[in-house]
């Protein structure tokens, strides 16, 4: 397990689980892309199952990060070597923090109307705009998560 604390391989001074976490977490958008483009193209089985296995895959990704920062030593430890406040990136730390729980709450409520509607024959039918609706909120925070993990990661690695 050591390994994973060695320098990792976007040339930073992120430990290697923070790189692997990182790659993930920014092609996760693209991943949920390609999953609503099969609703849009009434693969509906298929969207469900991709959406299912990507909910999966992050909350074990989110897990894994969360014990690679533990195991660090906690944000403190890695944030040696940055010349950013402290003050000021407790703020942005939070504002992701916020935005990814929204985020997950959001998912999770997405995917429990689905398997309710789903169950009463009203999905797809009478409830797809509002799962939409939902779909494109959980997307944005998606996106939004992934934005502002970003800037954690510059604010503890590059800068």
């Amino acid at each position: 397990m050591d390994i994973l604390f060695q320098t990792g391989f976007l040339g930073t001074r992120a430990p290697l689980f923070m790189d692997i976490v990182s790659v993930i977490v920014a092609l996760l958008p693209f991943l949920i892309f390609g999953a609503i483009t099969l609703a849009k193209n009434k693969k509906y089985a298929a969207h469900e199952s991709v959406q299912k296995l990507l909910f999966i895959v992050t909350v074990i990704v989110v897990a894994f990060f969360e014990y690679g920062v533990r195991v660090a030593g906690g944000y403190k430890n890695l944030m040696e070597g940055s010349t950013v406040g402290h003050n000021y990136f407790i703020y942005v730390l939070i504002f992701h923090i916020i935005i990814a729980l929204i985020t997950l709450v959001l998912w999770v409520m997405t995917l429990h109307y689905a398997r309710r509607y789903k169950r009463q024959k009203t999905l797809p039918g009478l409830y797809s705009k509002s799962h939409k609706k939902d779909g494109q909120r959980t997307f944005i925070g998606i996106i939004l998560t992934m934005l502002t993990g970003g800037w954690v990661y510059a604010l503890l690695f590059v800068f």
